[in-house]
């Protein structure tokens, strides 16, 4: 999740788990997910399932918002809709 989200998804959620003072059981167990899943996110793995991910989000009271960005794979995206080459 760390390449997905870089590093702030992870620490926002302690941030917030921490601020509220629960525990990661406390949380895992008022979102329905294990501890371990609780710990995944908090430690930015990879492999979480975005269901179990926007329960314990929701529970903190956070939202997860995806927006456009601008770099490399914006500018490719925007030559395939042009019908360009994408540049590299």
């Amino acid at each position: 999740m760390a390449d997905a989200f870089g590093d702030q998804l992870p620490s926002e959620v302690r941030s917030r788990r921490l601020a509220l003072g629960l525990t990661q059981q406390d949380l895992a167990d008022m979102a329905g997910v294990s501890v371990r899943f609780v710990r995944f996110v908090e430690q930015g793995k990879p492999s979480v399932q975005l269901d179990s991910l926007l329960a314990v989000l929701d529970t903190l009271g956070l939202e997860l918002r995806i927006t456009t960005r601008t770099g490399k794979g914006a500018r490719a995206l925007a030559g395939h809709a042009s019908g360009q080459e994408p540049q590299r």
